[in-house]
């Protein structure tokens, strides 16, 4: 098994089944795994913010940081790799509320929100969603199974599978 760390404003996508894709720390962040079951192929992304309106610059430094640049090139290079839109598995995964107490900023939540309106607008349905709440999430996507499996703080592992959470081993 080779581990692939997601860092935050980040992605990788992969062919090989021996690969895990893995990212930390989704607060208010999102990841989205998409995984192509006859292709063989899956993607990991771990995106920061809902638009790259606000910085124009650091989305042309690194489009993995906003959903509405970061997401189109997430599913760009899965096709590179054989996938087709119409066969990817998507699951989400993020978007509490973990430094806004007072929420006035409500970034999780308008994460979310642009997250859903993109995917949407590609035709494209969220299978599993794991969003909301306080505490921070681990996200990965095992290759060879093509498995979503989420890890918060304090709690078993839970693999995702049709937005139900089903409780499963540890890390």
């Amino acid at each position: 098994m080779n581990s692939l760390v997601v860092g935050v404003g980040d992605c990788q996508v992969t062919s090989k089944p021996s690969d895990v894709l893995i990212t930390y720390a989704l607060g208010s962040c999102i990841g989205i795994a998409i995984h192509d079951p006859v292709a063989k192929v899956g993607g990991l992304l771990h995106l920061m913010l809902p638009e790259s309106t606000i910085n124009p610059e650091r989305a042309q430094q690194n489009p993995f940081v906003f959903a509405d640049t970061g997401i189109p090139l997430l599913f760009r290079r899965a096709y590179e790799y054989g996938a087709q839109k119409n066969r990817l598995v998507v699951s989400v995964a993020g978007g509490a509320q973990v430094l806004d107490e007072q929420a006035v900023f409500n970034i999780g939540k308008r994460n979310h929100a642009a997250v859903r309106k993109i995917l949407w607008k590609a035709g494209c349905l969220i299978k599993n969603e794991a969003v909301g709440g306080t505490a921070a999430r681990t996200m990965r996507l095992d290759m060879e199974t093509g498995q979503v499996w989420l890890h918060t703080s304090g709690e078993a592992d839970c693999a995702m599978t049709n937005t139900q959470l089903a409780v499963s081993g540890r890390i």
